[in-house]
């Protein structure tokens, strides 16, 4: 996962070279708030899955390439760790309640576009974001892990004060979006390899928060 970001980061940086004004460097911190889930994917049998995502802190950073004025391209990295109580139902075990540990990573490329105040020392922005969430689950009560890796997208909005020619203060809100077309991706199973999901359920995950922007160039 490291590596993928890396890479990332230098095809920006190869690929954008010649055109950046400004060469940022974010640092977030951010709450995330509570979001539910569910699945009903075999009625018959009453095989489902009904759980959350408990609210927590998400941090990570970003390297941006501020094109012009106006447009901004940036490549970043979240993190959360939290917990997924769920409660769940296949194959004999019916009712069954597990809290999951759950490690949420998304790695993203966000295109913004800035909106700069008379003042001179203010921002504004709204952005968008597409890329990948890689979501790490472990189950406590048989020691079982598993990973998924799904596609990922958002929004964002905010602004920037800066409180010198180089450092800045970032306040924003953003909505990430994980788009889990499960298909046997996730095990909530409590013995041997579990039960393959092979369903759709979205996660919505609303956050308030913002960070430091650093100007490296």
């Amino acid at each position: 996962m490291k590596k993928l970001f890396c890479a990332l980061v230098m095809l920006c940086l190869f690929s954008l070279e010649g055109f950046s004004q400004d060469v940022r460097l974010n640092v977030y911190g951010s709450y995330a708030f509570a979001d539910k889930f569910d699945s009903y994917w075999d009625v018959g049998n009453n095989y489902y899955y009904d759980g959350r995502i408990e609210d927590g802190f998400q941090w990570g950073g970003g390297l941006e390439y501020v094109v012009n004025d106006m447009v901004g391209v940036e490549v970043l990295y979240l993190r959360q760790d939290t917990n997924s109580p769920t409660r769940y139902s296949y194959s004999g075990f019916v009712d069954r309640r597990t809290n999951f540990d759950l490690g949420i990573n998304y790695i993203l490329v966000a295109p913004s576009r800035y909106f700069q105040a008379p003042s001179g020392n203010l921002e504004g922005f709204f952005g968008v974001m597409a890329g990948v969430v890689i979501a790490d689950l472990y189950n406590p009560d048989n020691g079982n892990e598993n990973n998924a890796t799904k596609m990922a997208w958002g929004v964002k909005g905010g602004g920037i004060l800066w409180g010198s020619e180089r450092i800045g203060l970032k306040v924003q809100a953003q909505l990430l979006s994980a788009v889990q077309s499960v298909g046997g991706g996730f095990y909530f199973g409590t013995g041997g390899a579990g039960a393959g999901v092979n369903s759709y359920s979205s996660i919505y995950q609303f956050s308030l928060g913002g960070g430091l922007v650093f100007k490296l160039n």
